[in-house]
């Protein structure tokens, strides 16, 4: 039997953003052996790393070093650096580097990032090594760092905080890049080779959207605390930009009160709720009780008991005849509540009952499709 051999991943700038997002999903795979280097491991360190890898993430660099000199140096000069070694050593690992659309601007950084790029390329022309360049837009996800790696954890991180955000032309589009999306790709050259288009590898999902709109997005991931209220869940950037907007909550601010209206029933409090969706919502009620005894003429509900025992009644608007539902937590199940019928719901235990509520519509006072009628 011939024994397996993992291949071996070196991931530079392993404390990074990209790095710790890349590292965890790699630490995941069975076929795999991870190494990593660091700015705090030294330049000695690099020798021993780059002797044993097969397929090198190259991820270290700065964006924003105190000195603008440390932009060729960290950036451009450690991928000089690495290739150097790996010609002395006569090595031609695949070599995967995200660079950045910058590169093609007139600043520090871009110069930095474009000859990064020029020393690779000619290291494939001269050693026929695989080498996949990635010339990223913004990327935003968990772990980035506000003020550094992206506008999305500034505006994240401030409006959580109740800080002001800068917004110097709200109506400037910008292109970002997804954390995840990013990490998906980088491990399917693993396995597979993505598709070239003049030396740079593309990531097919990005996302357009103003500096305006970005913030108007946040800013209403804030105020759903208050009002309960979901985005449109259907565009990926909005799911992809609330996942971030929630790794940067302080960790004793993961959980936040409802508002809870009660009676000598008991008490309600909404969820959720959306023009999309509807809403969301739950009740508690006293033994004995009886909620509901109204009908719909377009609205539609759910029920589902998932605390003590309960009879749903309902009446057919047009005729007399009752007929009834038993349901109880021993046996969870969702009851219909069809436009047309009037409806009840009588809480038929020794103790409280908890409902749980979907409604296709948010409630509007002005607008309620709610009818009172017995059943």
């Amino acid at each position: 039997m011939t024994d397996f051999a993992p291949k071996v991943i070196l991931v530079t700038g392993a404390e990074g953003f990209i790095g710790k997002n890349l590292l965890v999903a790699l630490q995941r795979r069975q076929d795999v052996r991870v190494l990593s280097f660091d700015r705090s491991d030294g330049r000695a360190k690099l020798p021993l790393l780059l002797e044993r890898a097969d397929i090198i993430f190259h991820l270290a660099g700065v964006n924003r070093p105190p000195r603008v000199e440390e932009f060729a140096a960290d950036n451009s000069g450690l991928t000089g650096e690495i290739v150097a070694l790996l010609l002395k050593m006569g090595r031609t690992p695949t070599i995967v580097m995200p660079s950045s659309t910058q590169a093609l601007l007139n600043n520090a950084y871009g110069k930095s990032k474009h000859e990064s790029e020029r020393i690779l390329v000619e290291y494939a022309r001269e050693t026929g090594a695989d080498v996949r360049v990635y010339r990223l837009p913004g990327v935003f996800g968990k772990w980035s760092r506000p003020n550094y790696n992206s506008v999305v954890a500034t505006f994240c991180y401030n409006i959580i905080r109740g800080l002001p955000i800068a917004i110097t032309d709200p109506g400037r589009e910008i292109e970002l890049v997804y954390i995840d999306d990013v990490v998906d790709e980088f491990l399917s050259i693993i396995d597979a080779v993505p598709v070239m288009v003049d030396g740079i590898c593309q990531i097919e999902k990005t996302y357009w959207i103003t500096l305006a709109q970005l913030a108007g997005r946040i800013q209403a991931f804030a105020e759903m605390r208050h009002t309960g209220v979901l985005p449109d869940f259907s565009a990926a950037i909005t799911q992809r930009l609330y996942a971030t907007y929630l790794s940067f909550l302080p960790e004793d601010a993961f959980a936040y009160p409802l508002a809870v209206k009660g009676d000598d029933r008991g008490d309600l409090f909404e969820l959720i709720k959306s023009d999309h969706i509807g809403q969301i919502f739950v009740s508690r009620t006293t033994a004995g009780v009886t909620r509901g005894n109204h009908c719909h003429d377009t609205k539609v509900e759910k029920f589902c008991v998932v605390k003590g025992r309960a009879v749903v009644r309902f009446r057919h608007l047009l005729k007399s005849a009752v007929f009834e539902y038993p349901v109880s937590d021993a046996n969870i199940e969702v009851v219909d509540i069809p436009p047309g019928y009037a409806h009840s719901i009588e809480n038929v235990g020794d103790g409280e009952m908890i409902v749980l509520f979907w409604a296709d519509q948010r409630f509007d006072p002005a607008q309620s499709d709610t009818h009172s009628v017995r059943v």
